[in-house]
């Protein structure tokens, strides 16, 4: 007899990589040109951030779902603004990508998605460089150079976009680690939209009143309300399910179902958009970035349980003199945004962007995720 918690475990992965395959290729039909044809790529994330804000203070101040943090300017200002600034560039550049090139070869970039964050990790000082991550870090760059060179409608205006995203992900990742445990601040996914969201549209207004109003004329855009509220809708879900996908696994599993998910959607990329066509030297470019990805994943969780093995051989008096908690989820660091985050979205990865705009990309570490997932989900990524 099949376990139910199981079931119910595998049913959350299969929505999570639903969600996510979903948004990606929602959002690339309702930008593309030669479909819904809205090529206003600040403007749909503006729509995500304004409806995500709009849903977090419904449950917060409305229905109270759950209580606001002890937000003080100090932290508003140091932790939150600049958060937003990173998560509103990673959604704008990864969106804009869309324009140019296909969701399959987006995918293939996103491999890079471990080497940006490594490299910001270590820039910040919150990662030491390490022979054995940065021979995984060169693999997975030669099979995106590898790839990149095969891929038969290559453009270089949208693959900038697309690797400008990532980095600007991977640098909200490391800041988010860095700032908000930092400050001891715990923000669950509604908080976490709460806070940012908002801020992240009014980063957004500044380049959307530059860049995408004067060529926006009423009588030639085609809005219709149901499209943009569902594709608003399947992005918060998206959020949502990464947080119970992760309350209910591990690290280990997400980045197993992240893996896969990427193959399906290259796979169903090709299907839908017909004109994406894959090369044999795609493959093999991004089977390499993949083997690369997946021995850094590796490494990254030998080294929490490693860690968690020394936390656990530390007798419980000194653990608390130590200030210190058996927490296995808050040792796990977040690093590739689970493809997030943009990934990619991907920070929560993450990864949103997979954040909930660009991808799945979502707004708090996973490690408080995790610990909230385990714990007490309505108390304390789009």
């Amino acid at each position: 007899m099949i376990n139910r918690q199981l079931l119910l475990t595998y049913l959350y992965l299969l929505i999570y990589i639903l969600l996510s395959s979903g948004v990606i290729l929602y959002n690339k039909w309702v930008l593309s040109p030669q479909y819904f044809n809205f090529p206003f790529p600040i403007t749909l994330t503006m729509i995500h951030m304004g409806f995500s804000g709009a849903v977090a203070f419904f449950l917060v101040r409305i229905l109270k779902v759950v209580s606001p943090v002890k937000m003080t300017f100090e932290i508003y200002a140091t932790c939150v603004i600049p958060i937003s600034a990173f998560f509103a560039s990673s959604l704008w550049f990864g969106n804009t990508a869309y324009l140019f090139i296909s969701v399959a070869f987006i995918q293939m970039l996103k491999a890079l998605m471990p080497v940006a964050t490594f490299l910001m990790a270590v820039i910040c000082g919150t990662d030491i460089l390490r022979c054995d991550v940065f021979l995984n870090m060169v693999m997975v760059s030669i099979g995106v150079v590898i790839s990149s060179y095969g891929e038969i409608h290559f453009n270089v205006v949208g693959t900038i976009y697309q690797v400008t995203g990532i980095f600007a992900e991977a640098l909200r990742l490391v800041l988010t680690q860095v700032l908000l445990q930092k400050k001891g601040l715990t923000l669950n996914p509604i908080t976490s939209l709460y806070y940012i969201a908002p801020c992240s549209f009014v980063f957004l207004f500044v380049p959307w009143y530059l860049l995408e109003k004067p060529g926006m004329e009423v009588s030639q855009i085609q809005f219709n309300f149901w499209i943009f509220f569902s594709n608003a809708l399947c992005a918060l879900a998206l959020n949502f399910s990464i947080f119970l996908v992760i309350g209910r696994t591990g690290a280990v599993t997400i980045r197993v179902a992240g893996v896969l998910k990427d193959w399906i959607l290259i796979a169903l990329s090709t299907v839908i958009f017909p004109e994406s066509a894959i090369t044999r030297l795609n493959i093999i470019g991004y089977a390499i970035a993949l083997c690369g990805v997946v021995m850094y994943n590796y490494l990254k969780v030998k080294d929490v349980r490693a860690s968690q093995l020394a936390l656990e051989s530390i007798p419980e008096r000194a653990v608390k003199d130590l200030g210190l908690e058996k927490k296995s989820s808050d040792l796990y660091v977040p690093d590739s945004g689970i493809n997030n985050p943009n990934g990619g979205k991907n920070g929560w990865n993450s990864s949103p962007s997979d954040s909930s705009v660009d991808e799945e990309a979502p707004l708090i570490p996973l490690s408080r995720v995790s610990h909230l997932g385990r714990s007490q989900p309505g108390s304390h990524t789009e």
